[in-house]
């Protein structure tokens, strides 16, 4: 289906580091023999392990979580590497120059940044530049539901010529026609997830997500394509983060491709539907 990007943190789970091991076994089973065609990203910066140097930004964090996510992959190298998270009692200078090392160590092709506001965003763009390993990428929440990028954030990567992909494209999964009729026994909100709970399925979300369901239904798709084609539409935007526990779920989102433009009047009914719901 085209897709080469494989997007992984160090303590994805559970347990942490699961996910890394996983990948690692379906890299060697699966794909065999692709790795040169194939775009590898982890991450640290949020608890891996208990103590002060298993979470947030120092040097020995970072540089213990890179060894430990390769060993786990089975990789000499990932293609990029993000800082997960900012971390307010770490010199921004001391977090940069980890990056960069591990960059020049030949441990990461490239260096990515997540969940930086624009102001943290800017300075460690200007401290990665002057180190000579700029950075390549930002990975921000972005939905129809959590617009928070587009108060500054577009503009100052577009400016940088950083890119941008969005990981919970679709609202943890309430923009999709999961929940418009309860919450199904088998979903992420219907489980123990820390990330959506059964409560954060509120009335008013459910009425604004059938009407914005109405709307993919006229251009002939489905609500979690509409949801990926819209924060696709700015061209700032490089790419999008899926996650799916079905193979149909994956089919779902890729036909998302074949319908990305929106007419004025699309996008101004989106509009009005989030605003005033």
């Amino acid at each position: 289906m085209g897709i080469t990007h494989f997007d992984l943190a160090n303590n994805y789970g559970p347990p942490p580091g699961s996910a890394e091991v996983n990948f690692g076994r379906i890299l060697r089973d699966d794909f065999k023999g692709y790795r040169d065609e194939i775009v590898i990203s982890t991450k640290a910066g949020y608890r891996m392990w208990p103590g002060p140097y298993g979470d947030f930004a120092s040097k020995k964090y970072l540089v213990a979580s890179i060894d430990q996510s390769l060993k786990r992959m089975g990789l000499d190298y990932v293609d990029i590497f993000y800082h997960h998270r900012p971390d307010e009692m770490t010199p921004l200078e001391e977090t940069m120059g980890a990056l960069d090392s591990i960059v020049r160590q030949g441990k990461a092709l490239y260096i990515g940044l997540s969940n930086y506001k624009p102001d943290q965003a800017k300075k460690a763009f200007a401290i990665l530049t002057a180190l000579g390993t700029p950075c390549l990428i930002h990975q921000p929440r972005y939905s129809m539901l959590d617009r928070w990028i587009e108060d500054g954030l577009l503009t100052l990567l577009e400016d940088a010529g950083v890119g941008c992909i969005a990981f919970s494209p679709l609202g943890k999964g309430v923009l999709t026609n999961r929940y418009l009729y309860g919450v199904p026994e088998d979903s992420r909100a219907a489980s123990q997830s820390t990330f959506l709970k059964s409560e954060d399925i509120t009335e008013n979300l459910i009425l604004k997500v059938a009407m914005l369901n109405k709307i993919a239904e006229q251009r002939k798709q489905s609500m979690a394509q509409l949801a990926l084609a819209w924060v696709l539409r700015n061209k700032q935007m490089t790419s999008v983060l899926i996650g799916a526990s079905k193979v149909s779920q994956i089919d779902d989102c890729v036909g998302a491709l074949q319908r990305l433009d929106f007419t004025v009047e699309e996008l101004d009914a989106i509009d009005r539907i989030l605003e005033n719901h």
